[in-house]
């Protein structure tokens, strides 16, 4: 069809005519379902967790009914300075009624400043929530931006740590690993969570707890390949094969054995009895999982589930694997984000950390002729 035919057209008169410059209420519907589709569990949960804290801020704070328009940036602003506390007292400038009812209404889970982190995520869904309606983020005003970035300054100055996960490197592993020695079906379970977890290459809870036995296949009896579907950085759904080898292998194989599993949730919730479920396990039960092992091995440490995935990167630095390996196994997909875990596993086996030691063990007349 050329353009002169096209122009002949005309909307049917069956067929009401859109507007271009706005979606209909169809689209809109189809528009929310494509992106609740194409999100995580956890992630719909913390974005629907944010907006209602957002729902009810705007409420108290303003009278504002969050969704008839766009938020003006100067609220944005005030949202943040609201809940960042200010150091050296960690004072800040929601009034004590509204943070109270915060409290009172179920937003908010106790009284007092919210974390730099927790404000960035709650900020950063306010600027997904516009972008889905067209409408310009607040997030995004200047004005805001430095604010956070001085914020950040200060509280690091004043000593505020962002908090991390312990890594899991290989020595607390063992130790995590021996504890499901004589466990049953349970330990059976969660020797072949932790080694596949860990040694496919410090997958995410997610991506654990996502696996069908039907992702696996065996290569030889030390090898096993399992297969990932849309993660957290890939969403293209293609399927990407990782090795499982040497004892993870074989503690997957005794895994599969033991539950007698053909297809269906790899990692499956345990029944009374000792009977294996049909229904996969969840993320944060693969956290608890890691917790529970430490308190068995003794471990102190603040531990979870990505202790697993920030361990294997330490451990694998401090072998000297080479990052670009080790970032075709964890898909990283940002050299930023793993390379902080990377270096300090680099370090932990560097010469650089054993001067003193090589001094101490010299001969004893090298000191003397330096007295």
């Amino acid at each position: 069809m050329n353009v002169k035919e096209s122009t002949s057209l005309r909307p049917l008169a069956s067929v009401p005519a859109l507007d271009p410059a706005r979606l209909d209420a169809a689209a809109t519907e189809a528009v929310a379902a494509f992106v609740a589709a194409g999100t995580a569990a956890h992630t719909a949960r913390s974005y629907a967790s944010a907006l209602r804290y957002w729902v009810a801020w705007c409420a108290l704070r303003y009278g504002w009914a969050l969704g008839k328009a766009p938020l003006p940036a100067p609220m944005a602003v005030q949202f943040a300075v609201d809940h960042l506390a200010l150091p050296p007292r960690g004072s800040f400038a929601l009034p004590d009624a509204v943070d109270a009812a915060l409290v009172a209404h179920g937003a908010k889970a106790r009284r007092g400043p919210l974390a730099l982190a927790t404000v960035g995520h709650r900020l950063a869904v306010l600027s997904k929530w516009h972008r889905l309606h067209g409408w310009p983020s607040p997030s995004d005003h200047a004005v805001l931006q430095t604010l956070l970035v001085n914020a950040r300054k200060a509280q690091a100055r004043a000593g505020v740590r962002t908090r991390k996960k312990t890594a899991l490197a290989l020595e607390p592993l063992q130790a995590l690993l021996a504890t499901c020695d004589d466990d049953g079906l349970r330990g059976v379970r969660d020797r072949a969570l932790l080694s596949l977890a860990w040694g496919g290459g410090g997958r995410r809870r997610s991506e654990v707890v996502a696996l069908q036995v039907g992702d696996l296949r065996a290569l030889d009896a030390d090898t096993w390949v399992y297969a990932l579907g849309a993660t957290k950085t890939d969403s293209s759904g293609d399927r990407r094969e990782k090795p499982l080898r040497g004892p993870a292998a074989q503690a997957l194989s005794a895994w599969l054995a033991a539950a007698q599993l053909r297809d269906g949730p790899l990692f499956r919730r345990l029944q009374r009895g000792g009977h294996v479920g049909t229904t996969a396990l969840g993320a944060d039960q693969v956290a608890r999982i890691v917790q529970r092992r430490a308190r068995l091995a003794g471990l102190a440490g603040d531990w979870g589930g990505h202790s697993l995935r920030s361990g294997f990167v330490t451990e694998a630095g401090r072998q000297g694997v080479p990052l670009g390996e080790v970032m075709a196994m964890t898909e990283h997909r940002s050299v930023a984000t793993v390379l902080g875990y990377f270096q300090a596993g680099q370090l932990l086996a560097s010469r650089a950390t054993q001067l003193l030691a090589v001094a101490d063990s010299g001969p004893a007349a090298d000191g003397a002729n330096h007295r």
